[in-house]
C-alpha cells in the first residue's frame, strides 16, 4: 500500500468515527429539554462527505433516527456512493 491509500483510508476512518460520535452527541442532546441539536441536514452533509459507515452504525447503535424512512433509505444509498467514489480516486491515484 502506498502512501496515498494509506492517506485514503485514514480520512475515511477519521470522518467515519466523527460521524459517529455526532450521532452519539444528538442523540444525547434528543433526551435534554430545550438543548441544541445537530441538524438533520448536518448528519446527511457528514454522510455525504464520506461519513455514511458511521452515520449508519451510530444510527443502529444508539437508535437514533431509525424510525424515519428518508434516513433509513438514504444513509444506505450514500455508502453506495461513498464506496463508488472512492473507487475511482483510488483507480486515479
Amino acid at each position: 500500500m502506498n502512501n496515498q491509500t494509506l492517506g485514503l483510508l485514514a480520512f475515511f476512518a477519521i470522518v467515519n468515527v466523527l460521524a459517529f460520535v455526532i450521532m452519539l452527541w444528538d442523540k444525547m442532546q434528543s433526551r435534554k429539554k430545550d438543548a441544541e441539536r445537530i441538524s438533520e441536514g448536518m448528519l446527511f452533509f457528514m454522510a455525504t462527505i464520506f461519513g455514511s459507515v458511521g452515520v449508519l452504525a451510530g444510527m443502529f447503535a444508539f437508535r437514533h433516527k431509525t424510525q424515519k424512512w428518508y434516513f433509513l433509505m438514504g444513509i444506505p444509498m450514500l455508502i453506495a456512493e461513498n464506496c463508488a467514489l472512492l473507487y475511482l480516486i483510488y483507480e486515479k491515484i
